[in-house]
């Protein structure tokens, strides 16, 4: 499964881990800010990263405009219940 995804500035996604999908992140537009597991680093146009199943991970927008990024999903299960939320900006259980 791929998406599209917009994060404005300032704006973080939940932490959060997927049992069943792993996701790669591609940044097309911006800079994001990526918690992966234990490491928390910067990724610029044209960069990526792979999220394993299991592993907690989080997106954010460091700069002063958008940040979009083109995320594929795969797995045995690529369900939006499969997500399990640590911390989360919009009140998301």
């Amino acid at each position: 499964q791929v998406k599209r995804i917009v994060v404005k500035p300032g704006a973080k996604l939940s932490l959060q881990m997927h049992h069943h999908r792993a996701e790669h992140w591609i940044v097309v537009k911006g800079v994001a800010r990526v918690t992966n597991g234990e490491e928390v680093f910067l990724l610029k146009e044209n960069e990526s990263t792979y999220i394993p199943t299991q592993v907690k991970h989080r997106l954010e927008n460091p700069c002063d405009t958008d940040l979009e990024i083109i995320e594929v999903q795969s797995g045995s299960y690529l369900g939006e219940d499969d997500i399990v939320r640590f911390e989360d900006t919009y009140g998301r259980s």
